[in-house]
């Protein structure tokens, strides 16, 4: 039977190491590689091609969320399972939406990983038991509101959404335009119908805006 194979892509080597030694005791599993950052686990996994990506959201260099849908693009596409500190719901669900397959706390026990990587390749969702109750509960109370009306955010083209999250970031407009491939012009006229659409002014906005609808967290933001 060909086993799971699967990429860790985490910034800490001691975590990395345990969920090595994890994955080893493991019949069904191989390790095919390892990452500490988003953009490594990028080239990674089109030198690699694992059918799993075990991802750490927080690492520096890339945002998780843009790791993802990059990652999600790479032919024949792995499947992500997200491990992370963070569980907010908001978290949740933008990874969710952008082809993670499962969600692990860091704090949760080891053979929820296991578990999680075994039910992405049969493409199956997986969320850690401890967040299960809530997020069904928030999809149940979602789904009892009639007439919510739709965030702002929403609105903005997906291209617009990718610039507003890389300006959240902190990124230059030079640094936009390089890593989504196209031109400055092309950035600073997404950026100038996000200020319009959202009815914002400046990044500080935008950084306030982002927390505010839960796609990013404020712990993780230094003025």
């Amino acid at each position: 039977m060909k086993k799971i194979s699967v990429l860790i892509a985490d910034d800490h080597e001691v975590v990395r190491d345990g969920i090595k030694e994890l994955l080893r005791r493991q019949p069904d599993i191989e390790i095919a590689g390892e990452a500490s950052d988003g953009k490594e686990a990028i080239v990674r996994v089109r030198e690699i091609h694992p059918d799993v990506v075990l991802l750490d959201i927080s690492m520096p260099g890339l945002n998780g969320l843009e790791a993802i849908n990059i990652i999600r693009r790479v032919i024949p596409p792995p499947e992500v399972v997200v491990l992370t500190m963070y569980d907010k719901d908001a978290y949740i669900k933008q990874l969710f939406q952008a082809g993670a397959r499962g969600f692990v706390l860091k704090a949760s026990p080891s053979r929820e990983i296991v578990e999680a990587i075994r039910a992405a390749h049969r493409g199956e969702m997986f969320i850690s038991t401890k967040l299960q109750e809530r997020v069904v509960s928030g999809y149940l109370k979602a789904s009892s509101t009639v007439s919510a009306s739709p965030s702002r955010y929403d609105l903005l083209t997906e291209r617009e959404q990718q610039v507003f999250r890389l300006i959240a970031q902190g990124k230059s407009s030079k640094d936009i335009a390089e890593f989504l491939s196209i031109s400055l012009k092309t950035v600073e006229k997404h950026r100038a119908h996000i200020m319009q659409k959202l009815g914002l002014h400046d990044r500080v906005d935008i950084v306030k805006y982002a927390i505010k609808i839960g796609i990013m967290d404020p712990d993780l933001w230094n003025e």
